[in-house]
C-alpha cells in the first residue's frame, strides 16, 4: 500500500521515514506525519532538534558499551558505584530496567546481543573479549549474568561462564523470579530486584 500519490513529496517522504520505525505501519506513519504538520512550528522543530542532538552526542561507552553522551558513561565514572561487581546484560535498554529497580549499585557490561547462530549472531559479535579484559585489574569480584531467561540467553550465559571460568571471579545468574521466556525490559522493577537479591552461583 502506498500513500505517496495523495500528498506533497515532503509529506510523503516523512510518512515513508516514520514507516521504517519498528512497530509503525503505514497508516500510523501517516497519522504521525499529519499530527506534526498540525503542530506549531516551534514544537515540531523541537522534536527535530532533539533527534539531531541525540544523534550528534550519544555514543557507546568505551568500557561498558552502554549509550552515553560522555565517555566513560556516567555509571562507569561514578565513584560511588560498587566496582567489584559487574552485571552483564544483552541490550542497552536492560540497563535502564535494572537501574529502575534500585536494587543494584555496581557496574554494567552490555553484550550487544545474545548468542543466536540461526540468526547469524556468533560469539565474536558479542563484547565478551572486552568483558574479559575488564577483569584483568583484579578489582572485579563478581559477574552477574543477567541475560534473558530464554534459550538464547541461557546459552549466552553458559558460554560466558565457560570463558571466564579461569578468571577467579565469582559468576552468578539471576534467580528465576524472572519468568521463563520473559525479557528484562518487560519485567517489573520489583521482580528484577528480587532476581538480583536471589541470584545463584554458576557452577564452574
Amino acid at each position: 500500500m502506498s500513500l505517496a500519490g495523495g500528498y506533497p513529496p515532503s509529506v510523503s517522504k516523512l510518512i515513508e521515514e516514520f514507516a521504517k520505525l519498528p512497530g509503525i505501519g503505514l497508516r500510523t506513519a501517516e497519522r504521525l506525519a499529519l499530527y506534526l504538520l498540525e503542530l506549531p512550528t516551534q514544537e515540531a522543530m523541537a522534536l527535530a532538534l532533539a533527534i539531531r542532538d541525540m544523534k550528534k552526542s550519544i555514543k557507546p561507552c568505551s568500557i561498558c558499551f552502554n549509550l552515553s553522551d560522555t565517555d566513560p558513561c556516567h555509571i562507569c565514572s561514578d565513584p560511588d558505584r560498587d566496582r567489584s561487581v559487574i552485571c552483564v546484560v544483552e541490550e542497552r535498554r536492560e540497563v535502564a530496567s535494572i537501574e529502575s529497580s534500585g536494587a543494584f549499585n555496581g557496574l554494567y557490561h552490555v553484550l550487544m546481543g545474545r548468542l543466536a547462530p540461526l540468526e547469524g549472531v556468533q560469539e565474536s559479535d558479542l563484547t565478551i573479549e572486552p568483558l574479559k579484559k575488564r577483569l584483568a585489574g583484579k578489582e572485579v569480584k563478581e559477574i552477574i549474568l543477567a541475560t534473558n531467561p530464554t534459550l538464547e540467553g541461557d546459552a549466552t550465559a553458559t558460554l560466558i561462564a565457560e570463558r571466564l571460568k579461569d578468571s577467579g571471579v565469582k559468576i552468578s545468574r539471576l534467580a528465576r523470579g524472572v519468568p521463563q521466556g520473559a525479557k528484562l525490559d518487560h519485567v517489573s522493577s520489583a521482580i528484577i530486584a528480587d532476581a538480583l537479591k536471589g541470584r545463584t552461583k554458576v557452577q564452574q
